[in-house]
């Protein structure tokens, strides 16, 4: 069919037969109008949406401080060294070192808020990895389908049923990694054929909605298409599994830097742990140095509850009839004339 046969009597063109659509209507609008409505959208509506419940707002600004800690607070905090007070203080025995010392006299609060950075390192290239590998892989292979799915998802099927901490501990015996990016990348290896999975599922059912197939008829690309119609209702479900990804390489971490698993290369709450167990035997004898086990344990649980938090929150802040009734600039029409 030619553009003329799209043309009846009338003159319609082809944005009045296919409806005019996201992508048209974002070509008409002036650049100011665009980045308004973008900035009210994307950050405004999100914001007040999250911040209205408790969840999103607890876990939200638990992230932040830990964020600080791992950036500013490294800055602030000055380095540990040996012997600043006595061997195994206990906490709050010594106000000038208020949180306790190791075997060697080291200040444990000092030492779980310098690894920190470590630990959002590995988060942070767990998420990219992860969440990054899955989202590709699965948006091609529902978009696509055909021989493009079938050889996407076999490639998934087979790193699903592989194990995944034999897997790992293989890798890291034959490949010593010690940069945290490399750990985290590494631990998210068993986790993006999932989710490439399950968007899978999800887009072979939004590939045959009238909005998308209107878009393919006006003759957009397919990056086009799976970026600007289809990746966005399916936001919501990205974002709550990359918190689930960053929890799940955070505690994988500290578990193999806690058995020993992994090599020591940098200070992080496992190594901590690790060295609780061994040196200080902190699990026989909690007396003597629980503490050195206790305070880089209770920055894991804390860490974990704050993106548990925060991603249960994000059912709310990708509510589109909650959006509407924040947001200047969402119409009725793009939340089905509901309130």
């Amino acid at each position: 069919m030619t553009d003329d046969d799209m043309q009846p009597d009338g003159g319609a063109t082809k944005e009045e037969i296919f409806g005019t659509g996201e992508s048209v209507e974002r070509a008409r609008t002036p650049p100011a109008e665009r980045l308004k409505r973008m900035y009210d959208i994307y950050v405004r509506t999100p914001f007040l949406v999250g911040w209205s419940d408790w969840r999103t707002r607890i876990g939200g600004l638990g992230i932040l401080f830990y964020i600080l800690m791992g950036t500013i607070g490294v800055l602030i905090v000055p380095e540990y060294q040996v012997n600043e007070g006595p061997n195994y203080l206990s906490p709050f025995e010594d106000f000038s070192i208020i949180t306790g010392t190791d075997y060697i006299g080291r200040s444990i609060g000092k030492q779980v808020v310098h690894g920190t950075p470590a630990m959002l390192k590995m988060a942070l290239a767990g998420v990219v990895f992860a969440v990054g590998l899955g989202v590709v892989v699965g948006l091609i292979a529902g978009y696509k389908g055909g021989v493009v799915d079938r050889a996407l998802m076999t490639m998934a099927d087979v790193f699903i049923v592989l194990p995944g901490l034999p897997l790992i501990i293989v890798i890291v015996s034959i490949f010593p990694v010690r940069d945290p990016f490399l750990v985290g990348a590494i631990l998210a290896i068993p986790r993006w054929s999932g989710l490439a999975r399950q968007l899978r599922s999800q887009v072979l059912t939004l590939r045959e909605e009238d909005y998308v197939e209107a878009a393919r008829a006006m003759g957009l690309g397919t990056p086009t298409i799976i970026t600007q119609e289809i990746m966005p209702k399916l936001a919501p479900f990205i974002l709550i599994s990359a918190s689930g990804a960053a929890t799940g390489v955070i505690v994988a971490a500290v578990a193999l830097y806690f058995l020993g698993i992994l090599p020591f290369s940098n200070d992080n709450w496992g190594v901590m742990m690790n060295f609780a167990r061994r040196r200080g035997n902190a699990i026989a004898n909690p007396g003597h140095a629980g503490h050195w086990m206790f305070l880089p344990l209770l920055a894991l649980s804390g860490m974990t509850f704050a993106l548990t938090l925060f991603s249960q929150g994000l059912d709310r802040v990708f509510n589109p009839q909650l959006r509407a009734r924040h947001s200047k600039t969402i119409t009725d029409d793009e939340t089905g004339g509901e309130p």
